[in-house]
């Protein structure tokens, strides 16, 4: 999932924060015969943030089944406001049954994996490997349940194409774009000389979608040393984007109101597309005809984002929380959750699913959104190690990007900065 505020979709969609279900007790593993008491009355937390697919109308497809569990669905505002619960309870109390955390955090909470109640290991293999492999701890539990994972496109408004005098139709969009983030960058030298207008939303965004190609961007993976700021690879990427950014970034940082005003009133051409974000364009911008997406992604394959659901080993219903993540990850689910909100399955069976496959999104011209998002995983050949200190090193950079942005900070002010920052983290 994303890793800032979705706020609106939830008051467009006019879903509650925290909604109570009558739910099902637990099924077995994956639809088998349960292994809890079927008769035994149990009440069921579920903390997310963002947007799972988890609707009222998914999680009442378990009810019909399991009519003995209450589940209480709380949904952080963010998912920096769920981290920050999670580290401070983990261990301790007041956690749900299960809670949701971002792939971004794995790296600490696979410090705590024994506090955690591990995937039994009859699911083991049920997840593409290496969604399975970052989160399996040294002695070889998998202590989190795959959720979603976010194979990259790129979003693009065809009329404002038009209006550039570019093609708009998403197979020449995709030709036009197939090349490395010289050529994505060059497009957009294009398209602003023609309209004067800006070609992509944020240097931070685009910015993802570049270090997440990498397969070590601050971090040794054999020592865990951070090597974020001696990484030329790191600043190479930090120069191309912010060299463009000059002249083609409508500068509006992801989830800022401006943003999200933005993917409405033709502020930016393009964006990067991790699957998750279908929702949120859509969701914030449902009167606009424009949008479509290209099956391409800048110098190959990116994924962006994703999640798993974990189970607290000192929760009260330990067992049932089990069955129920179980459930919410089966290759079924996971596909109601991708027509849901765009959250692409992370699940070895959904990903070969003719349901998946033929999906197709009406929003963005019915674009066969199934077909291309998987050809978009099947791209992706590089999982970038994220150490302990990610997340930080990385909110720390999407802050310089930012300043630079903003005009706080000139670009070489803001390097600098970041490196004294990040010198300071360990």
């Amino acid at each position: 999932m994303n890793t800032r505020a979705l706020r609106r979709i939830g008051l467009i969609a006019g879903v509650a924060t925290t909604s109570a279900l009558v739910l099902a007790g637990c099924g077995g593993t994956s639809g088998g015969e349960a292994t809890t008491d079927p008769n035994e009355k149990v009440e069921l937390t579920i903390a997310t943030f963002n947007d799972f697919g988890y609707t009222d109308a998914l999680l009442a497809e378990y009810t019909k089944l399991h009519p003995n569990v209450t589940i209480v669905h709380n949904k952080a505002a963010t998912s920096n406001d769920a981290r920050a619960n999670y580290f401070q309870k983990l261990g301790k109390t007041g956690l749900a049954d299960i809670e949701a955390i971002e792939i971004d955090w794995m790296p600490e909470v696979m410090k705590y994996a024994d506090l955690l109640a591990p995937v039994p290991d009859d699911l083991k293999g049920r997840w593409l490997d290496w969604k399975e492999e970052g989160a399996t701890d040294a002695d070889g539990n998998l202590i989190g349940y795959g959720t979603d994972i976010g194979p990259e496109g790129v979003c693009y408004r065809s009329d404002l194409f038009a209006a550039a005098g570019l093609p708009t139709d998403r197979d020449e969009v995709a030709a036009l774009l197939e090349g490395d983030w010289s050529t994505y960058f060059e497009l957009g030298d294009k398209y602003t000389a023609a309209t004067g207008k800006a070609f992509f939303d944020s240097a931070g965004g685009t910015y993802q979608g570049m270090v997440n190609q990498l397969k070590a961007a601050y971090e040794d993976p054999s020592t865990g040393e951070i090597t974020a700021t001696t990484n030329s690879d790191v600043e190479d990427i930090y120069n191309e984007v912010l060299d463009a950014s000059a002249t083609q970034s409508a500068h509006l940082g992801q989830w800022s109101d401006d943003w999200f005003a933005g993917l409405s009133n033709g502020a930016f051409a393009t964006m990067l597309c991790p699957g998750w974000m279908l929702g949120v364009i859509s969701g914030n911008a449902p009167d606009v005809t424009g949008w479509d997406i290209a099956n391409v992604f800048p110098n190959g394959g990116g994924n962006w984002g994703g999640s798993y659901l974990t189970v607290p080993a000192n929760g009260a219903n330990v067992a049932a929380a089990q069955e129920l993540a179980d459930w919410l990850t089966s290759p079924e689910t996971q596909i109601m959750a991708f027509e849901n909100a765009g959250t692409f399955p992370s699940q070895n069976d959904a990903l070969t699913s003719d349901t998946l496959l033929s999906s197709t999104n009406e929003y963005f011209n019915n674009a066969p959104v199934g077909q291309i998002l998987t050809d978009r995983a099947n791209a992706v050949t590089v999982s970038p190690f994220k150490g302990e200190f990610y997340f930080q090193i990385n909110d720390a950079m999407q802050k310089a990007l930012t300043r630079v942005e903003d005009g706080t900070q000139d670009k070489a002010t803001s390097w600098a900065q970041w490196v004294s920052e990040v010198d300071a983290i360990k």
